[in-house]
């Protein structure tokens, strides 16, 4: 995974996209929650994308449960990306510290 991510963050530095830019951190810890918290934004959105239609009622809750379900998800996205997530996390985590280490 680390490779990937390296190889995708040169690939974009050589296609001429700016150089993604990651939080300053002072510690291993914050970095890692850094990483938490994106892998958290990026499951919300991937749950929102797998749930689609398939989770609207019967009953048309209107507007109200349109932002429900929106809390709803990032709630789960945030308890899965806390009880491990999908792997993530981890490497990001050593991506931003490796990348915050070639700026100082």
């Amino acid at each position: 995974m680390d490779e990937f991510l390296s190889a995708q963050f040169q690939n974009a530095i050589s296609a001429g996209q700016p150089t993604p830019r990651a939080p300053k951190v002072s510690s291993e810890a914050e970095a890692y929650k850094a990483a938490q918290e994106f892998e958290s934004v990026f499951l919300a959105q991937l749950i929102t994308s797998m749930m689609g239609e398939s989770t609207k009622s019967e009953f048309d809750g209107g507007a109200g449960e349109d932002a429900f379900q929106g809390i709803l998800h990032e709630e789960y996205a945030r308890v899965f990306a806390k009880s491990g997530g999908i792997g993530l996390a981890e490497p990001l985590a050593r991506e931003i510290l490796r990348m915050q280490e070639g700026e100082g």
